[in-house]
């Protein structure tokens, strides 16, 4: 028994999410939806040859189980033709996901949708460009910058206070740490960080907890400050990290929060 309706395919698509990137070229293709309610905006690229998709790239502005389904799209339909392609539906994406919470399978699963008008649009030889993070934030999403945008500063402070490992706790002993939700070893290293410093935030973008049962527990009864729907999206300091500016995805809006350490563990 999971602590979310999310299944494990989903979150690790959310998490490590496949074919992430736009791609350029006359045998290239543009999708677009958008949902008013939610704020989720989907772009997809296909390059055809021989009328299969040969290379296919997202990038989406939403919520995480926008950025699944649209990472699943992705990888069930490279090498497809266009008409087979045509015939996978949003309830396709969300079985290869192990299914999807309800009010997300009308919400968020918009990602076959995308694939069907980047099909349309090469065979009408209709051109869309990209969007800009610009454009998307004007056209008033409620969840922020693309997946496929690095975080501001995160490179700039390698070794400085941003650590994608850290094989002893005690090298953090003491200090402010925001840990990204990564999975469980993310969660893991949460709790282990706890009998070093009392000061120990578990960032997510998610509205609960992706862990399983026992660990998800584990967290909520441990000293481990917990932030919700939030999203990492600058790095700051003056040589080393400082603080950090957080997009809350649930108000839309941005604070910064002081600390010491970022972990983002590679997958």
């Amino acid at each position: 028994m999971k602590s979310t309706q999310y299944s494990e395919k989903t979150l690790d698509h959310f998490r490590n999410p496949r074919n992430v990137g736009t791609l350029e070229g006359d045998d290239v293709a543009v999708g677009r939806v958008g949902n008013p309610v939610c704020g989720d905006i989907m772009e997809m690229f296909i390059r055809v040859r021989d009328d299969r998709i040969e290379d296919i790239a997202f990038q989406t502005f939403g919520c995480g189980s926008a950025v699944a389904t649209s990472s699943m799209t992705t990888e069930l339909v490279k090498g497809m033709t266009l008409d087979e392609a045509l015939t996978v539906t949003r309830r396709d994406v969300a079985d290869a996901l192990d299914g999807l919470p309800p009010i997300k399978m009308h919400c968020s699963n918009l990602a076959a949708d995308a694939l069907h008008d980047a099909i349309k649009n090469y065979r009408s030889g209709k051109k869309l460009e990209p969007m800009s993070t610009e454009e998307i934030a004007g056209a008033g999403t409620g969840c922020g910058v693309s997946v496929a945008t690095v975080v501001e500063g995160i490179a700039d402070y390698a070794g400085r206070g941003v650590y994608a490992a850290v094989p002893d706790v005690t090298q953090l002993a003491d200090k402010r740490v925001l840990i990204v939700d990564k999975g469980v070893a993310s969660a893991r290293l949460a709790l282990a960080l706890t009998e070093v410093t009392p000061r120990v935030i578990f960032l997510t973008e998610l509205d609960a907890l992706g862990l399983p049962e026992e660990l998800a527990t584990q967290v909520k009864r441990s000293d481990v400050k917990v932030l919700f729907q939030s999203r990492l999206a600058a790095v700051r300091g003056e040589g080393e990290v400082e603080k950090v500016l957080i997009h809350d995805l649930d108000e839309d809006n941005d604070y910064e929060l002081f600390v010491d350490a970022v972990v983002m563990l590679e997958p």
